[in-house]
This record gives structure tokens, C-alpha cells and sequence, in this order.
């Protein structure tokens, strides 16, 4: 199959600079494309669609995923006319983990030389942003309330020094922040809560298990409100994060829903796949089976 590499070439740290070194390898049996603005990747990778290519490969983290993600589906058929591939080069790189794809370059390079398909459900957003109704496609997991705060203020250089343990320290700080009280309907569930995370698989943040009944093909999205977020509950909720990798069950709801909506009568920040995109109200839904992914 034809393969396109997408990647940015200004990208930093010890992933990204062996990256390059494997460039000439990888050009020999694939295009690469280069991305030149920051959120480019996604015209790149629907250009990639209309040129034929049949596996369109994300060279980054999941920020770069979603944008190659949703570039192949601006394109006509997309998602039909193309498999994404992933070369897991982030930070944290949660989706490639949950997919089981491998975080050593030139182990993920063969698994997708191997094209192996594994179809999942492919989640979507609708949100207002910039006085329209607008749809993003996510892999991972999308936040409102205090988890978008805080991606909004974690800084490159800490991430790249503690990994995850960024975003536990971004959450205290974001507590400083006017708190969201976000009203939550999906199924016969009704709530409100200060945060609330919405996936597919099971991975939170890295390693972090937080939908423990995930299945990225059931046709199910998994919610989780924590309906306090404060000082108390972040303190609280921080030791099992970090040692066990998991929340106390007393501190948040779960439930499963083929869609949910979200409100807040205050501005309330949205993220999908660790990149800001917008504020509620928002739909969350997803398309049964309809990503094709290279995975073991």
C-alpha cells in the first residue's frame, strides 16, 4: 500500500531527533510531508487522500494524530480510501499505548510496514467555535472543565522533564481558576459536575486507567464526572494516579452512552486528544468501526 509520512520537522526532544536520523530509511519507502504551521498536519493529510495515499501515518504525539485524523476525514471518503498509521513521537503518546503499537521507532515502523488493519470506533465532537457549529473527530479522549484548564497550562518543559505528572501539577493550578459546573445528559443519565472526561478506550493521561469497561469496538462512549473538583479532591485523588494509576471510585461517576451532551451557563473550555478546540455546549458521539488503524 501507498504510505505517507506526516511530521513536524522542528519538533524537539530525543524521539523527534532519532526520528530524523531514520529519515533517508523511511523516505525510501514512503512520501514524507512535512508540516510548515503550527495545526498543518490536517491539510497535509487530506491532500495525502485525494493523492492515492492508502496508509497515512502520524509522526508525533496525539496532538498530531488528531490533526492527520481529521484530515483524512475532510477528504471525500476518507476514512473508507485510507488506514492512519502512527509513529508514536510525543511526549505521552496515550492512543499509541491503548493500540498496543510500539514506543521504540523502529519496532512501529515495521508494524506498519506490516499493514495490519484493526478497525475501532471513531468518536466525534460538535461545538460552537467562532459563531458556528463545528465537528472534530477524537481517538483518545476528550475533557471539559478543570482537564482542559489544565492542559491549557502545563508547559512544554515540565511535560518533557515529569511526563504525565505535568498535568497533576497543571490541575492544582487550574484550581486557582473560577470553577465549571457542567450539566451532563447521555441515555438515562443526568448529572453536573466541575470536570468531565469523555473516551473510547481506557487510558487516561499515559498510564492512568480510567474507563475500566472500555471497548474501543462497542459502540460505546465512556464518561466520567467528577461532580467536585476541588483543592480536596485533587489531593485526594493524586496518590492513586501516580502509584496505581487509577481514581477512587468514590470521587467520580461512570457510565456508558451512545452520546452525551454537556452545557455550562459559564465559559467552560473543551479539548480533545490533549488540544484545546473550543467551549461548551457540546455533543459528543461516535461512528461504529469506521477507523481503520495499523496496530499489532
Amino acid at each position: 500500500m501507498r504510505k505517507c509520512v506526516i511530521f513536524n520537522p522542528t519538533a524537539r526532544g530525543d524521539k523527534a531527533r532519532r526520528f530524523r536520523r531514520h529519515l533517508d530509511a523511511i523516505a525510501h519507502e514512503s512520501a514524507l510531508k512535512m508540516t510548515t504551521v503550527a495545526g498543518g498536519a490536517r491539510q497535509l493529510a487530506k491532500d495525502a487522500v485525494a493523492e492515492g495515499f492508502e496508509i497515512i501515518v502520524a509522526g508525533g504525539g496525539d496532538g498530531t494524530v488528531n490533526e492527520v485524523l481529521n484530515g483524512i476525514g475532510d477528504a471525500p471518503d476518507g476514512f473508507e480510501r485510507a488506514r492512519l498509521g502512527v509513529l508514536p513521537l510525543g511526549t505521552v503518546n496515550v492512543f499509541a499505548r491503548e493500540m498496543g503499537i510500539p514506543s521504540k521507532l523502529e519496532s512501529a515502523w515495521e508494524l506498519i510496514q506490516k499493514e495490519r488493519e484493526s478497525k475501532i470506533d471513531l468518536p466525534w465532537v460538535e461545538f460552537g467555535a467562532n459563531g458556528s457549529r463545528q465537528k472534530r473527530y477524537f481517538v483518545q479522549l476528550a475533557g471539559a472543565g478543570l482537564d482542559a484548564r489544565a492542559i491549557e497550562l502545563v508547559k512544554w518543559q515540565v511535560k518533557k522533564v515529569v511526563g504525565p505528572l505535568a498535568y497533576v501539577m497543571a490541575g492544582f493550578h487550574a484550581l486557582l481558576g473560577p470553577p465549571s459546573k457542567i450539566g451532563v445528559t447521555g441515555g438515562n443519565h443526568s448529572s453536573a459536575g466541575g470536570l468531565v472526561m469523555i473516551g473510547n478506550g481506557l487510558l487516561y493521561g499515559g498510564e492512568f486507567r480510567l474507563f475500566h469497561n472500555a471497548d474501543l469496538r462497542d459502540g460505546l462512549l465512556e464518561i466520567c464526572v467528577l461532580p467536585r473538583v476541588n483543592l480536596l479532591t485533587l489531593v485526594r485523588c493524586s496518590p492513586e494516579l501516580l502509584l496505581r494509576g487509577v481514581f477512587f471510585s468514590s470521587l467520580h461517576e461512570l457510565f456508558q452512552a451512545e452520546s452525551v451532551t454537556l452545557t455550562s451557563e459559564s465559559p467552560t473550555p473543551i479539548q480533545i486528544d490533549g488540544e484545546l478546540i473550543g467551549q461548551l455546549p457540546a455533543t459528543f458521539s461516535l461512528e461504529r468501526s469506521r477507523l481503520r488503524v495499523i496496530a499489532p
